[in-house]
């Protein structure tokens, strides 16, 4: 068994995992609490870390695939062309420890070494270059192509964004 990404439609995560529950499924929803204010109240809410999917671990057969992709409030499977690509468990089991710690965390953009970022905060706001780094090690490498010329800065302290394709 295999832990697989379902997306599903807007705001259906907690519902998809509820259903897929009632047929038997193991599913995991990671949840993070946020304050949110409306015109006459605060209210702590749980929203999706990860909105728009939701997990399941299942036996990728297609009798198991079908059941999944009939439960209502679900699109497709995340994977090439809707086919269903196993995750590590080791990266469901990191999210679930993340959790259970109760540490403060949020969403953030997936970024992987080699790809263009820009800083977004402090006196580097808005500097763009491409990451490098080995695990806690990150680095950002600044060129000037036409002299094939680089610097590098450690990345320690400073938020990052992906760039965007121009």
């Amino acid at each position: 068994m295999n832990w697989f990404a379902v997306q599903t439609r807007s705001r259906h995560e907690k519902m998809v995992a509820r259903l897929l529950e009632g047929q038997g499924f193991s599913t995991f929803l990671p949840l993070t609490s946020q304050m949110r204010q409306w015109s006459d109240r605060k209210k702590l809410v749980e929203l999706p870390l990860f909105p728009g999917y939701t997990f399941v671990k299942m036996v990728y057969q297609p009798e198991q695939r079908l059941r999944v992709l009939t439960t209502e409030g679900i699109v497709s499977f995340v994977g090439m062309h809707g086919q269903g690509m196993a995750i590590p468990d080791r990266q469901i089991e990191d999210i679930q420890n993340l959790l259970a710690a109760k540490v403060p965390l949020e969403s953030h953009p997936f970024l992987k070494v080699g790809q263009r970022v820009r800083i977004r905060s402090g006196s580097l706001n808005g500097t763009e270059g491409i990451l490098v780094g080995h695990e806690s090690d990150r680095m950002l490498v600044v060129s000037v192509e036409l002299i094939q010329r680089s610097v590098s800065i450690r990345l320690q302290g400073y938020e990052v964004e992906p760039v965007s394709a121009r």
